[in-house]
């Protein structure tokens, strides 16, 4: 898609830092509570080099969870094939909103 790509055809910094912050929110996601929120609460990338391939794929996965805030790290790799080249390291902080989702569906 070559929207998401910048003026030399890799993938955008910001798409990169998009897919960062969606793995390590996931990852959040999956440890709270059916009614719970999750939202970032902070996000560091560090970019080790570009994404030249077909597609980008992130991985994402919860380092110290808390009650109201989960340490993430995430992982996003340029693929090309079968290879897979690591071009970003994220460290992000995720806040937890307790019982936010029940007050939705109450409305």
């Amino acid at each position: 898609m070559p929207f998401l790509r910048q003026q030399d055809g890799k993938f955008h910094g910001g798409v990169i830092a998009t897919v960062a912050d969606l793995v390590t929110g996931f990852a959040t996601f999956s440890l709270v509570g059916p009614h719970d929120r999750v939202v970032t609460s902070d996000l560091k990338i560090s970019y080790f080099s570009p994404g030249t391939g077909d597609a980008i794929f992130g991985r994402g996965w919860v380092v110290k969870p808390g009650k109201r805030l989960h340490y993430c790290e995430g992982e996003i790799y340029s693929v090309k094939g079968d290879d897979y080249t690591l071009i970003a390291k994220a460290f992000a902080i995720m806040a937890v909103i307790e019982d936010k989702n029940k007050e939705v569906e109450s409305k």
